[in-house]
């Protein structure tokens, strides 16, 4: 009978015990910065595939909010304004001047975390989705049917989506996603982190650009 070393026994379980850095995305479909850098986290994302894992947790921007968005137009404006010279994403301007929209992020942040939860690998592609929905074609995100398309488009059932949207327990598990921001000690959106050997690494708050990020993450992945 042939025994290992001890180093390959050793490193053989350390390596069962390690787990995988991991990407850890918060933000929001209707906070425009996170629409800003959503081409960027798109690179990162596919650029590290191979070598982190990924989790895109939904933080809540403005859950809640009964403000319309007309009575927010000076301030939302401004910011758009902002992220279109950073980012030169398009942006559609009209759903500001309406008052029968609030700005409550809490809807379309349950679309996503109910994708994310049946169909992880199309969570980000749904989210940026949602995020074009918003900022481009001004659609109501508090409606079921703005989601139809991109369900269609993404090869995600509509009817799991219709069937789940305004259930109580889906009202209820997206405050989860909520406190796991929170627990991850996020303040603002969007937030990218980098978890390695159970800590936490911050690799961007608020914009940043693909190259910014990949010093971090090779610093970080060096140590």
């Amino acid at each position: 009978m042939k025994f290992l070393p001890l180093f390959l026994i050793l490193l053989s379980v350390n390596c069962m015990t390690q787990p995988k850095a991991k990407l850890i995305y918060v933000g929001d479909p209707m906070c425009s910065w996170c629409y800003g850098i959503s081409e960027n986290m798109s690179e990162i994302k596919n650029s590290y595939k191979s070598k982190l894992d990924f989790e895109i947790v939904m933080g809540g921007l403005r859950p809640y909010n009964t403000q319309t968005m007309s009575e927010l137009k000076d301030f939302l404006i401004h910011h758009w304004e902002d992220v279109n010279r950073a980012s030169g994403l398009p942006f559609s301007y009209g759903i500001l001047d309406k008052d029968d929209i609030t700005y409550d992020t809490e809807p379309p942040c349950r679309a996503v975390m109910l994708v994310r939860n049946k169909y992880p690998e199309k969570a980000f592609s749904f989210f940026k989705e949602v995020q074009k929905a918003f900022y481009v074609e001004n659609k109501n995100l508090h409606l079921l049917n703005s989601y139809e398309e991109i369900c269609v488009n993404l090869d995600i059932p509509y009817e799991f989506l219709k069937s789940s949207f305004d259930q109580t327990q889906s009202k209820n598990l997206i405050k989860k996603d909520f406190e796991r921001s929170a627990e991850l000690g996020v303040n603002s959106f969007p937030t990218l982190l980098l978890e390695k050997d159970g800590k936490l690494h911050v690799l961007a708050k608020g914009f940043a650009t693909v190259s910014e990020i990949q010093e971090k993450v090779t610093r970080i992945l060096d140590r």
